[in-house]
């Protein structure tokens, strides 16, 4: 029986990387690798088996809990996720903002990060039914600041159903930063919720120009409520995790893909 170099049977591994998944709603290659002092090939050979015996569901980079296409991180674990690779994909996002120009920003982990890379000067109109990032923009005196509101989700702390749907129904902004909870070429963009879907939905009918925040860990991840194609996207970016063959399936789906 295989040992792991921290004295781990594999088995036992095994074991805490579905407990790992259960807990936190996905894992990845290399935080496992990190974690249990094993190469990542030695990672995939455990998720490997762990997929074929249907205890988790492999994805790119990774994988996540098997038959739980509704399960949903709270707040705080989808925070603490991929936090370096967040913080350039948001701070990359900076460019894309309009020169006094009307955005939207999505409920999430990296477009709150880009709403705290927003330097203090900035002159924008920016519309948000995410909590977090309303606080986070609240103090810029050059921001035309909007709360979108309706019921507040407590998993992530944003505004959902009729309030949200009307308000974003009327809006026409420049740029719509969007999240997501999974994305892929032949499964488009999903959430586990269906009152999120609801809100992204029309949040992306509201926007001249959309940019997907993505981290790679979402590539290939389909959840119960599909609210769009790849299609409507203009740019995802996302980080360097995300393969040349993954970029060229998402590409030939109309987006440009920027990776760093």
């Amino acid at each position: 029986m295989e040992r792991a170099q921290n004295n781990m049977y594999a088995p036992e591994r095994q074991q805490e990387i579905v407990r790992l998944a259960e807990q936190d709603g996905r894992v990845d290659v290399v935080s496992l690798a990190a974690e249990f002092d094993v190469t990542a090939e030695t990672v995939r050979r455990d998720l490997k088996a762990l997929d074929k015996a249907g205890l988790v569901r492999r994805v790119h980079g990774g994988a996540i809990p098997a038959g739980r296409t509704g399960f949903e991180p709270d707040l705080a674990a989808r925070e603490s996720a991929a936090t370096d690779e967040k913080e350039r994909i948001a701070r990359a996002a900076l460019d894309e903002l309009p020169v006094d120009g009307s955005v939207v920003l999505d409920a999430g982990s990296t477009t709150a990060r880009l709403a705290m890379a927003i330097p203090m000067d900035a002159e924008l109109t920016v519309v948000t039914h995410a909590l977090p990032t309303a606080a986070r923009l609240a103090d810029h005196p050059g921001i035309d600041l909007h709360i979108v509101g309706g019921r507040v989700r407590n998993r992530t702390r944003a505004a959902v159903d009729a309030w949200a749907l009307r308000t974003y129904g009327e809006l026409n902004a420049d740029v719509l930063f969007l999240a997501t909870n999974g994305f892929s070429a032949a499964g488009g963009l999903s959430t586990p919720d269906l009152a999120e879907a609801a809100v992204k939905r029309t949040m992306m009918a509201a926007a001249r120009r959309i940019v997907l925040l993505a981290d790679s860990s979402k590539a290939g991840q389909e959840h119960f409520a599909r609210f769009g194609d790849l299609s409507r996207v203009d740019l995802l970016i996302t980080d360097t995790g995300l393969g040349p063959e993954a970029v060229r399936e998402i590409e030939g789906q109309g987006p440009q893909v920027k990776r760093v």
